[in-house]
């Protein structure tokens, strides 16, 4: 199954210039967690959670109107295309351990989201199916197994 099949392909995204209060207000809005970075017309160059921006807030004595997108979002992209299969997108989630990603064209540009609650709704027991119960499982074990976990795993199998 392909990406494209899956992916959301009406997603919200926001300007590299705006404010963590326009994010809020946004994701409030539009009911989502996570906004992907867009500058240069719909280049992705970053992604902002509900997270980052409750954390930014909560760590500086500021107005949130006054801190721009630039200084709190993710500069480090994973990225998908319409035309990569689910199971890459999986394989994506599960190295870089993240839950959702923005879906590009060759130029670089948001043509949608794929998050992983679009994959586990299509999800079946069977190894047959599109995606199996399995390999959401082995993804969802990837994203959350801790920091410190990973690190002691490889120093262990050195």
């Amino acid at each position: 199954m392909k990406v494209k099949e899956l992916m959301t392909p009406t997603v919200k995204a926001i300007w590299l210039t705006e404010s963590l209060a326009d994010a809020a207000k946004m994701m409030w809005d539009n009911d989502c967690g996570v906004l992907p970075v867009i500058k240069d017309g719909r280049k992705v160059i970053g992604m902002i959670t509900d997270r980052d921006v409750c954390m930014a807030i909560a760590m500086r004595d500021t107005n949130p109107s006054s801190v721009s997108i630039e200084e709190v979002m993710t500069g480090q992209v994973h990225s998908v295309t319409p035309d990569d299969t689910v199971e890459q997108a999986l394989e994506t989630m599960q190295t870089r351990k993240v839950r959702r990603l923005p879906v590009v064209n060759s130029e670089g540009e948001l043509e949608g989201i794929l998050s992983m609650n679009d994959v586990v709704r299509i999800a079946t027991p069977a190894k047959t199916g599109p995606v199996s119960y399995g390999a959401i499982v082995k993804t969802y074990q990837a994203i959350c197994e801790p920091p410190l976990q990973a690190s002691a795993a490889s120093d262990a199998s050195v």
